[in-house]
């Protein structure tokens, strides 16, 4: 049994290393298929190497990122529950600021509502767990995959710490008193024209339910959410392709706008 685990440990790390290879700039196979029978704890139990990898390069813990809000999107990769990655310091870029060219593989960009908790958040009711929250901005989040050709299912993304990219934070802050979640409402823009609408109630029905998910979720993993932790809450509308030269401005109804490019 021991011998067993421990070829089951090599082969988790042998596969972390090569999505770490990936960010070099070569996209990789998909992962389910060199680990059929991989469950998505298999999955989480690889993006675990990789965090621990990066930390130890002396990157820093910002936050976490939910996936899979929308339900057709659970659907198309036949899960009923999102999934979750780590946000990195160096994962963030300014709001109008720039991404330059080969640093992601293939983005995509979509617009959420993002959170820095106030204290460790109580996910025992939605009204407990609102007051966790110090305030609430608008956010771009570019994923990326490192999977060739965006071709995934739930333990590609899970262990590609959930096709996180980078994100951008809008300069507004905003109480949770100000707004109403469910019914703000978001319109992306690329190169000026509006590609992407939504609204509060597209994640999860309310972002405070994905919150809470996190927050259970996360504590169940070991690793729960602390204060001054930044949430992205998930996508609010389809994610849109980014190429060299494009540029994305988010508005969400009382939360002000944010924006980025990509470098031509």
């Amino acid at each position: 049994m021991a011998e067993a685990a421990a070829a089951i440990s090599q082969d988790f790390a042998a596969h972390a290393a090569g999505l770490r290879s990936a960010y070099g700039g070569r996209s990789i196979p998909p992962v389910r298929d060199a680990l059929p029978g991989a469950t998505v704890a298999d999955a989480y139990a690889i993006q675990a190497i990789n965090t621990a990898h990066w930390l130890s390069e002396g990157r820093r813990r910002v936050g976490a990122k939910i996936g899979l809000t929308a339900k057709s999107v659970q659907a198309q990769l036949g899960v009923d529950q999102p999934d979750f990655g780590t946000l990195l310091n160096d994962m963030q870029v300014e709001d109008g600021g720039a991404v330059p060219v080969g640093r992601l593989l293939q983005p995509k960009v979509e617009a959420e509502i993002a959170f820095t908790l106030a204290c460790a958040p109580d996910a025992t009711d939605l009204n407990a767990l609102a007051a966790s929250i110090a305030y609430a901005q608008a956010a771009i989040e570019i994923v990326d995959s490192r999977i060739e050709n965006w071709d995934i299912g739930i333990i590609d993304t899970v262990a590609d710490n959930a096709s996180s990219g980078l994100f951008v934070l809008g300069r507004n802050r905003a109480r949770l008193s100000d707004i109403d979640l469910r019914l703000c409402g978001m319109v992306l823009e690329k190169n000026g024209e509006a590609v992407s609408f939504g609204a509060g109630a597209a994640c999860l029905g309310n972002p405070l339910n994905a919150l809470a998910w996190l927050a259970r979720t996360m504590a169940e993993f070991g690793q729960p959410l602390q204060e001054g932790d930044v949430v992205l809450a998930g996508a609010l509308g389809p994610m849109i392709p980014a190429a060299p030269g494009d540029g994305f401005e988010a508005e969400i109804a009382g939360l002000g706008a944010v924006s980025v490019r990509f470098e031509a």
